[in-house]
């Protein structure tokens, strides 16, 4: 296993840099109140259909709690990660891809290996059902078009 260094990031280095610093990411530092409570404010700028804002965010601190959600996510991680489709599953011929895809797949496997140990999960939540609605594929495209900006924020 590579042993990569701990970066020190603020949170829009963070925001920007995600994709090549996965798994250099220090998943068991502390997260103080006021950042969570910072990056929640900021969430609720992102745009939403309507200025609706049909979701909300769900904050789990108990290390119990957040082992169940990792154990979920790890079921769900590795049932995806079976698939024939899933990413870096088979060699496409091109050794940079290929590569890469390999690279994602190690962060996917790292991230199932430390899910449990990152102090705070944030849960998006979408409020009530969009598959029940009148136009569906509409509701569905617009409510989780509108909560991808604000968790990304």
């Amino acid at each position: 296993m590579t042993v990569m260094p701990i970066l020190d990031l603020t949170p829009d280095q963070l925001l920007t840099t995600t994709r090549s610093v996965r798994r250099r990411l220090d998943l068991t530092r502390p997260v103080e109140r006021e950042v969570l409570v910072d990056c929640l404010r900021l969430a609720q700028q992102a745009p939403s259909g309507s200025n609706r804002q049909g979701w909300h965010f769900v904050v789990v601190t108990d290390a119990g709690k957040r082992a169940a959600l990792a154990d979920l996510w790890r079921r769900g991680a590795e049932r995806y990660l079976a698939m024939p489709s899933a990413v870096g599953a088979g060699a496409s011929g091109d050794p940079e891809h290929d590569a890469q895809m390999a690279r994602i797949r190690a962060s996917v496997g790292h991230l199932v290996e430390h899910l449990h140990e990152v102090p705070v999960h944030v849960v998006p939540c979408i409020e009530g059902r969009t598959d029940q609605r009148p136009m569906p594929s509409v509701a569905q495209s617009s409510t989780w078009g509108s909560i991808a900006p604000a968790t990304w924020s």
